[in-house]
């Protein structure tokens, strides 16, 4: 039977949501910009058996590490942004989407031999019918890193926490890797990983990162759809990592946290209705972050970072959750989270 242990109050609640106005956050990572087009579907193409979309308008929002940074934002932190656009009208697009929503813009580069990571999403009828991918992976040269690198220098002298958002899109390089992490650990600032799987090894040391069930799962190289699995799965990361806490997303299941000392707490799903599971994960680790900077425990950031998604993805498309979102969800009953009860459940790659 699962231990239930202390709810997370209004009042506590109402606490932090102050404290984040005086939280600053450095959000490092790869940087998009989301492109939606709305419209109706009335008919199939004579040319080929797909539907025709009746474009109604269409709009821009902050995308991958730009939405974490605007997340932060929305929930009252002051967040720096460190990334790497192209000289191109998508670029100039996303700075401004960013300046218009207060969004440090200092440490975005723009570099002339890369374009803008653009994912544009066609929606009709609440659906998502297609998602063009405009993007450069490739790594950064050495010199464009070294930039980045100096940027994240000058940003850590006036932040409390920094978010590496690793969608593997070629800025968040092994090499860029051991560059940053060093240097925010010698800072003494909070760290926390939205991962890759691929460089698990490197974030040794961090406070916390905020994988799914699959990235927990591709980083130990195996399955982690068992209770068991997973609970030995998440408390393998934290002691290989040597990190504070394992903060694994199980979509539709809620959360599980894990933190140095044995303690596991089993955060169920709060989502009334899904609409859209797009950019949850960066809600997850912008909330998750922003807690912890503002002086709430490991157990009561996880609770805001699950209530914070299950508000997201019951919005169309990308979006963010707003601090009378989340009180409103606390007028309604307390948020409460219990120890380990986990179910099986499948999640998906960051693209």
């Amino acid at each position: 039977m699962a231990t239930e242990i202390p709810s997370l109050t209004p009042d506590r609640l109402k606490e932090l949501l102050a404290a984040f106005r005086r939280a600053r956050v450095l959000v490092v990572g790869d940087v998009m910009l989301d492109e939606f087009v709305w419209g109706k579907v009335s008919r199939i193409s004579p040319e080929a058996p797909v539907p025709i979309v009746w474009v109604q308008s269409e709009s821009l929002m902050p995308g991958g590490a730009a939405n974490v940074a605007h997340n932060v934002r929305v929930l009252g932190g002051v967040v720096e942004l460190v990334g790497v656009i192209g000289s191109d009208a998508w670029g100039t697009a996303l700075s401004a989407e960013l300046l218009k929503r207060q969004i440090g813009t200092v440490g975005l580069l723009k570099e002339p031999s890369r374009r803008t990571t653009v994912k544009t999403r066609v929606i009709a009828h609440h659906q998502q019918v297609v998602r063009v991918d405009r993007e450069q992976t490739e790594s950064l040269s050495a010199s464009v890193r070294l930039r980045l690198v100096d940027l994240v220098r000058k940003q850590l002298e006036s932040v409390d926490a920094v978010i590496i958002e690793d969608y593997g899109k070629g800025v968040m390089t092994r090499e860029f890797l051991e560059d940053i992490i060093p240097l925010a650990r010698a800072k003494r600032k909070l760290i926390t990983v939205d991962p890759k799987e691929e460089h698990f090894e490197l974030y040794h040391g961090v406070t916390a990162i905020t994988p799914n069930r699959l990235e927990a799962g591709e980083a130990l190289g195996r399955h982690v759809d068992t209770e068991e699995a997973l609970i030995t799965g998440g408390q393998e990361l934290l002691q290989r990592l040597r990190c504070e806490g394992v903060l694994i997303t199980l979509g539709e299941d809620g959360m599980c946290l894990f933190e140095r000392g044995g303690r596991r707490t089993r955060i169920p799903t709060v989502a009334q209705e899904v609409f859209d599971v797009a950019g949850a994960g960066d809600t997850v680790i912008g909330a998750f972050t922003l807690a912890l900077a503002s002086g709430a425990s490991m157990t009561e950031a996880a609770v805001i970072a699950n209530q914070a998604a299950g508000i997201v993805v019951g919005k169309l498309g990308v979006a963010v959750a707003t601090p009378d979102e989340l009180l409103a969800r606390m007028d309604r009953k307390p948020i409460r989270h219990q120890r380990s009860d986990i179910r099986p459940q499948t999640a998906g790659k960051k693209s």
